[in-house]
Order: structure tokens, then C-alpha cells, then sequence
């Protein structure tokens, strides 16, 4: 096991989960628009192959459309 930050709260996942594996377990694939990992943006054709490592810092962004 290790532990990441997701949008600022920690979470306890499997040790080598990818970043997709991550969205799939959190309910958001599909959802999330972009993700950025430690500063740095991951494509989203990468995100099936991205591991996370312990204390990975992750944002993950939805745009919103408004008006």
C-alpha cells in the first residue's frame, strides 16, 4: 500500500496503481478532464500507463462549462 494526495486529501492505494486504475476506483473516469501529477500535466493517453509512487500529489480537473 502507499499513499497519495488527491486534490489535497490523502488516500491509501495499491502499491503500482496507475493513474487510470486511480480514476477507475474513485468513480471519475470518464470524468476527469486533466490530471497533473507532482506540477506536471500527464496526457491522457498516458494515464493507463502512468504507476503512481508513495506520496504522489495528484490534481484532477472537470471543466465546467457556465455562463
Amino acid at each position: 500500500m502507499m499513499t497519495v494526495i488527491v486534490n489535497g486529501n490523502e488516500k491509501t492505494v495499491e502499491a503500482g496503481m496507475t493513474l487510470l486504475e486511480l480514476l477507475k476506483e474513485l468513480g471519475l473516469e470518464g470524468k476527469v478532464m486533466a490530471a497533473a501529477i507532482n506540477m506536471e500535466i500527464v496526457k491522457q493517453d498516458q494515464w493507463q500507463h502512468h504507476k503512481l509512487v508513495d506520496g504522489d500529489k495528484l490534481e484532477l480537473l472537470d471543466f465546467v462549462g457556465g455562463g
